[in-house]
């Protein structure tokens, strides 16, 4: 199943109550057994999505009637990261061996299946004007940047799978933030992607636990309450920054004008 949500201007945002906040920008029920659900975003026409295999396989639905192609990549590429056990992705028939919080970025015009019955995958998917490689990115091979620091609850590694360099892509970008042991703040002071939508997956928090994810314009912000494994769309207008009550990691995703991983607008506090 797909959900389609538009977009949004940010004068609406500033006087919705919160059940239109969570229906417009928060993606709750990406993750159920046997099945792939998906959400098109009309921001920058991005497809989030999970697939939980199981004990089948599970193969990248085309969601014609949303995407007007009979095959998802005939026009689009792909990031996907496993957020639960072991598992594997074949495409095009290959096989790619996946564990936790290990990457795959998935050229255009490719078929995909999901299989592990212990797995979990997150997915992104946005439109592509050239067809690159298939790679896979394994976490423990990708050197993190190491950000923030214990006195500004914010210590984190951030590791970057697709971002403009190294792998190359269309447009689509991903990666990983992992919140150090102590620390609560991620991306902050926040920022804005002009040219660019994000989305951020939150993953391996507890199950009592809960981000609260600032969105908004500086100086008119509002937030989410967030658990284990809900995305939350960030549009170019919006800031997107957030505290936790514990533990957790942040898969982040975005495509748009460019891929270009530093074209950001930094935003003081005092803006805020």
């Amino acid at each position: 199943m797909i959900e389609v949500r538009y977009s949004t201007s940010p004068s609406s945002v500033e006087t919705a109550r919160t059940a239109d906040l969570k229906d417009n920008f928060l993606i709750e029920d990406l993750f159920s057994k046997g099945e792939v659900h998906g959400v098109y975003t009309h921001d920058d026409r991005l497809v989030v999505g999970g697939a939980v295999p199981g004990d089948a396989e599970l193969e990248l639905p085309a969601w014609t009637e949303v995407l007007g192609v009979e095959s998802h990549l005939e026009r689009r590429e792909l990031g996907i990261i496993n957020v639960a056990e072991a598992g594997h992705v074949l495409v095009d028939g290959e096989k790619f061996e996946l564990g936790h919080l290990d990457g795959l970025y998935v050229a255009r015009g490719s078929e995909v299946v999901f299989a592990g019955a212990e797995a979990a995958f997150y997915f992104v998917s946005a439109p592509a004007h050239a067809t690159y490689t298939t790679t896979v990115l394994e976490r423990s091979k990708v050197e993190p940047v190491e950000l923030g620091s214990p006195e500004g609850a914010n210590e984190r590694s951030l590791y970057r799978y697709v971002w403009g360099q190294d792998v190359q892509s269309a447009a689509l970008q991903f990666g990983m933030t992992v919140i150090a042991g102590g620390s609560v703040w991620n991306t902050f002071p926040p920022h804005l992607h002009d040219r660019r939508t994000e989305v951020y997956l939150y993953v391996d928090l507890a199950e009592t636990d809960r981000v609260f994810h600032f969105m908004g314009q500086p100086g008119a912000t509002r937030h989410l309450v967030v658990a284990d494994k809900q995305a939350v769309i960030s549009p170019p207008w919006s800031i997107h920054s957030g505290s936790g009550t514990g533990s957790y990691a942040f898969i982040w995703a975005m495509t748009g004008e460019n891929n270009a991983y530093t074209d950001l607008s930094p935003v003081a506090l005092e803006d805020l």
